[in-house]
C-alpha cells in the first residue's frame, strides 16, 4: 500500500466514525424531538362557594356546657377593639370565632378561643419563649402578650387575639377592658 491509498483509508475510517457518531447523537436528541409530549385534560368544576354564615350564638348549636366564643365577645365590642367596621362573627366551632375586616382595608381581625384551643396556643406561645405579663383582676389567672390576652376562669381558658398593623401597646387597655367583660360572661 502506498501512502496515498493509505490516507485515502483513513479518510473513509474517519468519515464513517464521524457519520455514525452523528447518526446516534441525531437519534438521541430526536428521539425526545419527534415524540409527541404526553398530554392530559383536566376539567375543572368551578362553584361558588356560599357565603359563610354568620355565627351562631344559639346555645343548642353547641354541646352541652361548652363555651360558646362568639357570645364571649359580640360583634359590637370586636369592631370597637378593632377601630373599624368587621364582618359577623364565623364560628369555627363553637370554642372559636372570628371577626374579620373588610378585604377593601384596613387590615383587622379579632379572634376568639375558648377551652382547649386557648389553652394550647398559650402553652405554644409559652414554649417560644413569648413575653407575658400577669394580668390582675382578670378571671382568675391572666396573661397579656402583644396582640394577644389570655385569662382563666371557671376552669375555662379562653384567648382574644387582635390583629392590627399598630403598634401593641396602644391597645392593651382596650384588649385587658375587653377581657374583663368576657370573664365576667363566664
Amino acid at each position: 500500500m502506498n501512502s496515498r491509498s493509505v490516507r485515502a483509508l483513513g479518510f473513509r475510517w474517519a468519515t464513517a466514525l464521524a457519520l455514525i457518531t452523528g447518526a446516534l447523537a441525531v437519534a438521541g436528541c430526536g428521539a425526545s424531538a419527534t415524540d409527541p409530549a404526553p398530554t392530559a385534560t383536566v376539567t375543572v368544576t368551578v362553584t361558588e362557594e356560599p357565603a359563610a354564615a354568620p355565627a351562631t350564638t344559639d346555645a343548642a348549636a353547641a354541646p352541652a356546657g361548652a363555651v360558646v366564643a362568639c357570645e364571649l365577645v359580640t360583634h359590637e365590642e370586636a369592631e370597637k377593639l378593632a377601630g373599624t367596621p368587621l364582618a359577623d362573627g364565623v364560628a369555627g366551632d363553637p370554642s372559636s370565632c372570628r371577626y374579620t375586616g373588610p378585604p377593601t382595608g384596613p387590615t383587622a381581625q379579632v379572634e376568639v378561643y375558648a377551652g382547649d384551643g386557648a389553652k394550647k396556643i398559650l402553652d405554644i406561645d409559652r414554649t417560644l419563649e413569648h413575653k407575658f405579663t400577669p394580668v390582675p383582676g382578670v378571671g382568675d389567672e391572666a396573661y397579656y402578650e402583644d396582640g394577644m390576652i389570655f385569662f382563666l376562669k371557671s376552669g375555662t381558658w379562653v384567648g382574644i387575639r387582635l390583629v392590627l398593623l399598630t403598634d401593641p401597646a396602644a391597645n392593651k387597655k382596650p384588649m385587658l377592658e375587653l377581657a374583663a367583660k368576657a370573664a365576667d360572661r363566664l
